[in-house]
């Protein structure tokens, strides 16, 4: 007679353990996909492409290079990290502008209305880390 309550025991063990893990893991979730027209991306711009790259104003005059790409905290809006001033990479200091403000241009960036020193008039950005 034990044995058979042992055996049922062991069973609801079982079932709770088993539907304990099952609710644990929450509703099914699933992701949207949006299909993405790429002959459309075959002119984009890389980003591997345009860090590096200098950046002239509209005289033509170097102002800077892109240092980095970020996206905002939105998770949606994109920045450039621009690396002014210095020579031979002394000196120089980093600003942000909203990447929307460059103008692709063959194989240059363009800044439109940019100077050096309006650039260092930008406040100083500074990656953290991680």
């Amino acid at each position: 007679m034990k044995m058979p309550i042992i055996a049922s025991a062991a069973a609801a063990a079982i079932l709770i353990a088993g539907s304990a893990s099952a609710q644990s893991q929450g509703a099914p979730q699933t992701a949207a996909l949006i299909r993405v027209d790429v002959t459309k991306l075959v002119t984009g711009n890389r980003a591997s492409k345009i860090i590096g790259t200098s950046v002239v104003n509209e005289a033509n005059e170097t102002v800077g290079k892109v240092d980095e790409l970020l996206i905002g905290p939105d998770g949606r809006t994109p920045y450039a990290v621009l690396s002014i001033g210095g020579f031979l990479g002394l000196g120089e200091r980093l600003v942000v502008v909203p990447y929307e403000s460059l103008k692709m241009a063959a194989s240059k960036i363009i800044l439109p209305g940019a100077s050096k020193e309006a650039l260092k008039a930008l406040p100083e950005y500074k990656y953290t880390r991680g």
